[in-house]
């Protein structure tokens, strides 16, 4: 039977189940089919079913035919314990672990999985002075939760509703924080005092319609809940909140809606992770193509509430470029723009309104996005630069010309070193050829390793293009001293992005802690903040006997007018009685620093809770004020109340150091240098 209405171009999307091995593309419901029915399920396993109707969209694009809807299985199943961990990054199968005093990793979906790492073993234990310990086990569970606050209103209301909910008190526990280094060494501690109170799964626009609504009527908090993978603090719980707090986890919205291939736009759900998301697109040809570091577990929904931006944005574009239409449900109503159009002159775009909300507004239920073709190659390749400098002009000359590739990402010496440690052993023949070309780069082309620094390229369109742009490349490198370092090195460092996340959960069991931090600045001052903001952290670690450290950083995305920069820093906690804290006073410091030289507060993390008191000095009090009118008028009863943006005077500001504080206690270590 065929499946594509020829009129529109739609075309139904393919079932794409994990577990199951057939294709039931082809076979589209007649219209007696019942499979539009979804069935609302609650704890105790009672449940109800509804059929969506076409009074429930005020769009008329998005139910052109309901047949073309399809499930996506998520990678968050209800229990996500099962398959994600509690107490740290990523799938509950992948981490570093210690074997025969080396550093190994596992996980079978990487391809790191079952290497021993022992130049990284080497790195770690020169850099940080610490001791592997061989007895590290997994953190053991709560092994009680705190009771729930109960609504009994809401409770009522919500049993009737038929929506699938939860009072457990894992279920609660692993929503209750996100991946901030805070929330996880609390967590690991067991040191926490608010949790949520419960869970609920709806699984279409209309459950959270409903959920709203009822939440408004009872005066119950909502936090929207994607992938988890927040680092700003912006789904962390709010400690000070005595309402009945409402997990609202969106992972069993997944389904998309429809596809038109014509216009290259799609409809999904909001609660869709980005991995499924592509995996369900590139079987009909084409990709959204934003990777944020996150896109394993990141969802739709939270690139959009965060304004995200993702690692092959050069081509595709940031998500704030590829959205053409978003739902949001707030307790006023609906808010959308009920046209599809690429381009709309109608007074302020409300889309820009939902973009990086940071859930303070609504939930976030469905998006239409654009699409591209899939590229027909993809080609790696890396560059080599005498010192980071050198890197930063090159940067700055692909950006003026526009020709950069999907990804151009410029790792600083630290960064380097620390990558090419990742490497597995290799055998003999391989050694040879790496000692080689060492000798190539430091005797022939008189490079320092001490100041050596790379970037990777990712490449993606037809042959031609593809090789136009590579060569193009590698020209303007040579104009900056620079040469090809081979497309190992870049496909490495790229694939590298998913496994790096996992190291911050290997430091905690090994006296580490660690964090990354971002921030965008212009060209002109790309250079100097980089320098300066090292250098800051440097004074700032001294300054309070932190000897043990690392701070690297790297360009990660370019622009006409400047470029994303990423910071690692992590030291050896061991002695410090308060590692966390101390370790966001150094970060807090390095902010300032950023600010001072012209850097924004966050690229594409968002504000969350950890940056908003630095929301209205970006912003202008005005700014701030208008916010707090349209959340006013939203949400009046500020269900949505996850503190993010807008912070209570009262403890968000006390409970961060000033910034006079800060530049006192550089001040006074610059003083005693001198």
């Amino acid at each position: 039977m065929a499946t594509t209405d020829t009129s529109l171009d739609y075309v139904m999307p393919p079932t794409t189940s994990l577990d199951s091995n057939t294709n039931s593309s082809e076979n589209v419901p007649d219209s007696t089919s019942s499979s539009t029915s979804y069935s609302h399920t609650n704890a105790n396993g009672s449940g109800a079913s509804k059929s969506p109707t076409p009074e429930s969209s005020s769009s008329a694009l998005a139910i052109i035919d309901e047949r073309l809807a399809t499930d996506v299985e998520s990678v968050y199943p209800k229990k996500r314990h099962e398959v994600v961990k509690w107490y740290g990054w990523g799938y509950r199968d992948a981490e570093f672990i210690i074997k025969d005093d080396v550093i190994w990793f596992k996980g079978e979906k990487y391809p790191l999985n079952g290497q021993p790492l022992p130049l990284f073993t080497e790195w770690v234990l020169n850099r940080f002075n610490c001791l592997l310990h061989k007895d590290a086990t997994r953190p053991a569970a709560p092994a009680e939760y705190p009771k729930p606050t109960v609504n009994q209103e809401f409770l009522t209301a919500l049993e009737s509703s038929g929506i699938s909910y939860s009072l457990d008190g894992l279920d609660r526990f692993m929503r209750c924080h996100g991946q901030t280094l805070h929330d996880i060494y609390y967590l690991i501690q067991n040191i926490f005092e608010r949790i949520p109170d419960i869970v609920v799964w709806p699984t279409c626009h209309d459950d959270v319609v409903t959920l709203v609504n009822m939440a408004h009527r009872c005066n119950a908090v909502i936090i929207p809940y994607g992938g988890g993978t927040s680092v700003s603090g912006a789904i962390t719980c709010p400690q000070n909140e005595k309402r009945m707090i409402c997990i609202l986890d969106t992972s069993q919205m997944n389904r998309m809606l429809w596809l038109n291939k014509s216009n290259l736009t799609v409809c999904f759900e909001a609660g869709i992770v980005g991995q499924d998301l592509e995996r369900t697109l590139q079987s009909h040809g084409v990709t959204v193509g934003h990777e944020p570091d996150s896109y394993e577990f990141s969802t739709l929904g939270g690139w959009v509430a965060t304004r995200a931006s993702g690692m092959k944005k050069n081509v595709y574009g940031n998500i704030e470029d590829l959205v053409v239409q978003v739902k949001m449900v707030t307790p006023s109503g609906v808010l959308e723009r009920n046209c599809t159009a690429p381009r709309i002159s109608c007074g302020p775009d409300f889309n820009h309104v939902i973009l990086g909300s940071e859930g303070t507004l609504g939930v976030v239920t469905e998006v239409v996005l654009k699409l591209r073709p899939l590229p027909k190659v993809k080609r790696y390749n890396s560059l080599v630069f005498p010192n980071f400098e050198c890197g930063v002009e090159f940067m700055r000359e692909v950006a003026k010309q526009r020709c950069q590739p999907s990804s151009v990402r410029l790792m600083d010496n630290e960064q380097f070193i620390m990558g090419q440690s990742l490497k597995p052993p290799k055998d003999w023949r391989s050694n040879i050829k790496d000692y080689l070309k060492k000798k190539y780069v430091t005797m022939i082309k008189g490079i320092d390793l001490d100041q050596i620094c790379a970037a990777t390229l990712l490449f993606e369109g037809d042959l031609e293009e593809v090789n136009r742009r590579e060569e193009q490349m590698i020209s303007i490198a040579k104009k900056f001293k620079g040469f090809a370092g081979g497309g190992e090195n870049g496909e490495r460092g790229y694939v590298l992005t998913f496994v790096i996340a996992y190291i911050r959960d290997l430091g905690l069991q090994h006296d580490i802690v660690a964090e990354s931090f971002e921030t965008s600045v212009p060209w002109d001052r790309c250079a100097r903040l980089c320098e300066n903001v090292k250098k800051r952290v440097v004074l700032e670690s001294h300054a309070r006997s932190v000897m043990h450290f690392s701070i690297s950083c790297r360009v990660t995305q370019t622009y006409d007018a400047g470029a994303c920069v990423y910071f690692y820093y992590a030291f050896n906690m061991k002695g410090f009685e308060n590692p966390v804290e101390l370790f966001e006073q150094i970060e807090d410091a390095a902010r300032e620093e950023m600010i001072m030289e012209g850097g924004s507060i966050s690229h594409h993390h968002g504000v969350g809770k950890l940056r908003a008191h630095w929301f209205e000095k970006t912003v202008t009090k005005t700014g701030a004020e208008l916010f707090k009118a349209t959340k006013n008028r939203l949400d009046p009863k500020n269900i949505f109340a996850a503190g993010n943006l807008l912070p209570a005077d009262s403890e968000q500001k006390t409970a961060l150091p000033n910034s006079s504080e800060l530049t006192n206690l550089t001040n006074i270590r610059v003083a005693s240098k001198l």
